[in-house]
């Protein structure tokens, strides 16, 4: 069960939801709704989701990696741009069908906070926006990857090599 204080921190987001499928957009809308969430915005590609976070300054985002006009990973590298894009720090958890390691490490070198298999349940959503509401994690430069600070060092994992 979710404590109380990481209840109200879930109520006060203001949360993006980026996925060109109207159907996962709803879903995942219906999720964050009963879990409290009285802010959602909803963008259908990744050029309006870029629109969205200018507009509405989110406090997180759910973003697709398969979209129309720009992908998941190009709205990644446009957002984590710091100096260039307006929020480069913007708390993003990807919500994607692609279960692959390598799919994995592309997005966590592209900077993501969190990554969730599609289609996901109401708790994993839950848990990931948790960890992002009560835990953030700063960001930093390793290398040219502009990302969150990574939890533990994972054992012979390199953000430099090429996947």
């Amino acid at each position: 069960m979710i404590d109380k204080t990481a209840e109200k921190l879930l109520q006060g987001l203001n949360i993006l939801i980026v996925d060109g499928n109207h159907y996962m957009r709803k879903l995942t809308r219906t999720m964050l709704m009963n879990m409290g969430a009285k802010s959602v915005i909803e963008a259908a590609d990744g050029l309006a989701g870029l629109e969205q976070i200018r507009l509405n300054d989110p406090d997180v985002m759910f973003l697709d990696w398969d979209m129309p006009l720009l992908d998941g990973l190009e709205v990644m590298h446009i957002v984590r741009s710091p100096g260039v894009f307006p929020r480069p720090n913007l708390p993003i958890i990807m919500l994607t069908y692609r279960a692959e390691r390598s799919s994995v490490i592309q997005a966590i070198r592209a900077g993501v906070h969190e990554f969730l298999i599609k289609p996901t349940s109401p708790k994993a959503l839950r848990d990931r926006l948790t960890s992002i509401a009560v835990k953030p994690r700063p960001m930093i430069k390793i290398g040219d990857c502009y990302i969150p600070e990574p939890r533990r060092p994972a054992p012979g994992f390199d953000l430099s090599a090429t996947a």
